[in-house]
């Protein structure tokens, strides 16, 4: 997947296997990947958003 690749939001829960109410609560809390709000309303993350956000939920082993 390229990096400037943008993500729908089903796309991300699917990808994280969580509930869309999940992403939307971490939305409302502020602790969700940087979102793109299009003019239309909806919603995108960038892949590189999306990987960095994961990257710093990283659990050390």
């Amino acid at each position: 997947m390229a990096a400037h690749e943008k993500l729908t939001i089903d796309q991300v829960c699917t990808e994280l296997d969580v509930a869309r109410s999940t992403f939307d609560d971490w939305r409302a809390k502020g602790t969700a990947p940087r979102c793109i709000k299009l003019p239309n309303r909806q919603l995108r993350i960038r892949r590189i958003d999306l990987d960095s956000w994961l990257e710093s939920h990283l659990e050390a082993a």
